[in-house]
């Protein structure tokens, strides 16, 4: 890992760019932590530019619970090399929704599966080099992104103590077989209207997750429209789970 760059932000949270070998990310850490803070892994769709602004208030408030927060850059996303096989089952699900058809499996498994195979040894080297550092400590959560990505990690990383899923993105249906294994608490947050997301299948997919503690917190809206209160919710279990 190679800090590129930092700046204090206005609420005092460091702010640091780094790259990973060819994986560009950020690093937020609180201003006045006085002892290795526990650290939350923030997913994202991809493109990490874009996605910045929305990252970085996820960040500040974390900051004020004291925990440092991190994010990569998706394969293929941003101006990493493009990922051919993700980028040619987009093309085909675009045009599947311009047509007004249904989303099959296979598109589906195609969008999905290889990004969850490169991305999820990509967080785990990442979190690898940011635990390493002295002013991160555990425990580790993680919230947000591509929730099949999420579930992943939940089931393949020990480190990762609890997470907050986003069900906004498709689900291939062999990640219903590993959420079965998911067993860290859960806390999935669902936007109800969602136009671009499958409602049925993330609530089967909650149904699935093996896990002893999981809440569902669903709210009225688009993709976007996620309320603050439902953020803080989110904070809160953080809180429980990580403090």
């Amino acid at each position: 890992m190679q800090f590129t760059s930092e700046q204090r932000l206005d609420c005092g949270v460091l702010e640091r760019e780094f790259v990973l070998g060819e994986i560009p990310g950020i690093l937020w850490t609180p201003g006045s932590a006085s002892a290795p803070a526990p650290l939350i892994l923030l997913g994202h769709p991809g493109g990490l530019h874009n996605m910045r602004p929305r990252l970085a208030a996820r960040a500040r408030q974390s900051a004020e619970h004291g925990f440092a927060s991190a994010t990569i850059e998706l394969p293929g996303g941003g101006d990493r090399p493009r990922f051919a096989a993700v980028e040619q089952a987009r093309a085909d699900l675009l045009r599947t929704l311009r047509a007004g058809e249904p989303v099959g499996e296979e598109i589906i498994d195609r969008l999905v599966l290889p990004l969850v195979e490169k991305a999820v040894p990509e967080w785990q080297a990442a979190l690898d080099a940011l635990l390493a550092l002295p002013e991160i400590g555990g425990p580790v959560g993680f919230s947000g992104g591509v929730i099949s990505i999420g579930v992943r990690l939940a089931v393949v990383e020990p480190r990762i103590s609890a997470a907050v899923l986003f069900a906004g993105s498709f689900v291939p249906r062999a990640m219903f077989e590993e959420a079965r294994r998911v067993t860290i608490p859960l806390h999935v947050l669902l936007q109800w209207d969602d136009e671009g997301n499958d409602r049925q299948a993330a609530l089967d997919l909650f149904d699935a997750f093996g896990t002893k503690e999981k809440t569902l917190h669903a709210n009225l809206g688009g993709h976007t429209g996620v309320p603050q209160f439902a953020g803080d919710a989110a904070g809160r279990f953080f809180l429980r789970h990580l403090s």
